[in-house]
């Protein structure tokens, strides 16, 4: 029998191109099993965990507590999923977070807030004896586009100045304190703080600024430890495998994925993750957010688009030395806004939030469906080539790990082919066993033949939660 490759697929287009799909819906873990040296699992399933006042906006945990802000509300969530509404942070799109020893700074709207718990005794106005929710009105800070917390100070951007508060009275901005990213005049879309250095993100540069005090600004830029890529928007960076990756590119550059460390990009994006990433505008990729998660030992990264979400293991990369990449849906089909994002890990679990509805959840594992709702999913093989000789498929064999899920109808894989890369045949089905049946074999049989070349792909949805290790095929060549 042949084995044939299935972590990605290959398809053409009308532009005479080949193609590369993703699974969908179906993580590439790369364990070597002793069937093979990578197997597909379901992606995880999402559930309900609570409800709150509108669509989820940005989430953190401080203290272990998990903050949202939902709607235009600031509201924390309890180990049960009960959202407490804190004040009303107001604006639209994302929020960013990030904290001091004791304050949590929201920056919404372009405004910037702090919630500040209760402190005893009190001694100034900034120090509380109930919690309240405060706005910063000093009108030297200006717009606010992002924030970060670094040495006792709270730093924003407004797109031109970096601009911090006073040491002793986060409230207040001093207008001669403003701070500048010149290295080139493109605009600063959001400021990253990664081992205690500032990294100014620009659309096409990122500079790196160092604490050196002083009485004015009290950041300085480190000479030549720019990177010359920049940020596409202010949400399109998150901190992976300790380096900073950013959606973004340089000057006359079409956007891309990198990881930027030591004054130098790395591309990590693939030839056909660029080609997704160019069918968005500029407006539509500066609102996208980038996050990451360290799950079970698996680096990856997420890349959320307005209508699917592009996930990089980088585990998985480093391990078969090559790019990794799936993707995820909210939908039966290859197109729908993945509805969980701004993973917050807090009391024990990773909960999520609803770009779509007012409702908040968390991952889980033992099942694939999202939101009590089926999804489907995808995977293809690469071209299968006989040297031009042609073969006939007798059997087509997944080998998977069925039998785990309890339904009273049993669930069914569809496989189909292609010829050309464009047009596919009749879709065929393979009953899966229910919860026991782990010994059931997902067998076609009389699959056709090929002339010249032929790819695979296999379909399902949530209901067959099942890993695939391999593909097997038995072919008879002809014309040899």
């Amino acid at each position: 029998m042949t084995q044939i490759a299935i972590l990605s697929g290959i398809y053409t287009d009308q532009n005479a191109d080949v193609r590369v799909s993703y699974p969908r819906n179906m993580m590439p873990i790369a364990t070597p099993n002793g069937v093979s040296n990578g197997y597909l699992r379901p992606a995880d399933g999402i559930v309900q965990f609570g409800s709150g006042p509108g669509i989820d906006r940005g989430g953190i945990n401080w203290n272990g507590v998990c903050y949202r802000v939902m709607g235009t509300k600031l509201v924390s969530i309890d180990s049960l999923g009960n959202a407490t509404t804190l004040g009303d942070v107001g604006g639209t799109g994302l929020v960013t977070f990030d904290y001091s020893f004791d304050v949590l700074a929201i920056a919404s709207g372009g405004r910037l807030y702090y919630w500040i718990p209760v402190t005893t005794p009190a001694t100034i106005d900034w120090n509380p004896t109930t919690p309240i929710l405060r706005q910063v009105t000093d009108p030297d800070l200006g717009l606010v586009l992002d924030v970060v917390w670094v040495d006792g100070f709270f730093m924003t951007t407004d797109g031109t100045s970096l601009v911090v508060t006073e040491l002793l009275d986060p409230m207040s901005v001093n207008q001669f304190k403003y701070g500048t990213s010149e290295i080139d005049p493109d605009p600063v879309v959001a400021l990253f703080k990664l081992r205690n250095e500032i990294y100014a993100l620009n659309r096409y540069t990122i500079e790196i600024f160092d604490n050196v005090g002083g009485s004015l600004f009290p950041f300085q830029r480190i000479n030549g430890a720019q990177i010359q890529r920049g940020a596409v928007g202010t949400h399109a960076a998150a901190l992976f495998m300790d380096n900073l990756a950013f959606v973004g590119s340089g000057r006359n550059e079409s956007v891309g994925v990198y990881l930027g460390a030591n004054s130098q990009s790395q591309h990590i994006s693939t030839t056909e993750i660029d080609r997704i990433l160019s069918t968005y505008t500029e407006a539509q990729l500066s609102a996208i957010l980038v996050e990451s998660r360290l799950l079970d030992g698996q680096w990856l990264l997420y890349i959320h688009l307005p209508d699917r979400t592009l996930v990089y293991n980088g585990t998985a990369s480093q391990s078969m030395q090559s790019q990794v990449w799936f993707e995820l849906v909210t939908s039966l089909t290859d197109s729908g806004q993945y509805q969980a994002r701004n993973f917050v890990y807090c009391y024990d679990q990773w909960l999520v939030g609803n770009p779509a509805s007012a409702v908040h959840g968390r991952i889980v594992e033992n099942i694939s469906s999202h939101w009590g709702a089926e999804v489907g999913w995808e995977f293809g093989t690469q071209m299968l080539y006989n040297e031009a000789k042609g073969a006939i498929f007798h059997e087509l064999e997944l080998v998977a790990l069925p039998g785990r899920v309890a339904l009273n109808d049993a669930p069914v894989v569809w496989t189909s082919y292609t010829l050309d890369g464009e047009t596919w045949s009749q879709d065929r089905p393979c009953a899966l066993g229910t919860i026991g049946n782990r010994g059931k074999r997902i067998r076609w049989l009389q699959q056709g033949t090929m002339r010249q070349w032929r790819a695979q792909r296999f379909t399902g949805l949530s209901d067959c939660h099942l890993s695939v290790m391999r593909l097997e095929a038995t072919l008879e060549p002809l014309n040899v």
